[in-house]
């Protein structure tokens, strides 16, 4: 049994952010996989400009994304500000 692109991907980033063993659903690993699925509606809509309900997905994503990234913030900002440098996210004091 062969798996598919998306679940190789999505396994590759939690292996890469999470804090030990048996993590699989920390704030660090939500903010990477919401990342990525951002990333690819981004790209998506650059395509298919009129494609509303993909862009109000987006615009939940990102609100989740920030809610995650605050919660962060206020637990340990040293995980915030090396976790939004490794994703390119633009950090605010």
């Amino acid at each position: 049994m062969s798996k598919t692109k998306d679940t190789t991907r999505k396994e590759d980033i939690i292996k890469s952010f999470k804090q030990h063993d048996t993590d699989t659903g920390s704030s660090h690993i939500q903010v990477a996989l919401i990342t990525d699925r951002i990333n690819y509606l981004v790209d998506h809509l650059k395509t298919h400009k009129k494609d509303n309900h993909s862009r109000r997905g987006l615009l939940n994503l990102v609100g989740q994304r920030r809610r995650l990234l605050n919660y962060l913030k206020r637990k340990n900002y040293d995980d915030y500000i090396s976790i939004s440098k490794e994703l390119n996210l633009k950090v605010s004091q």
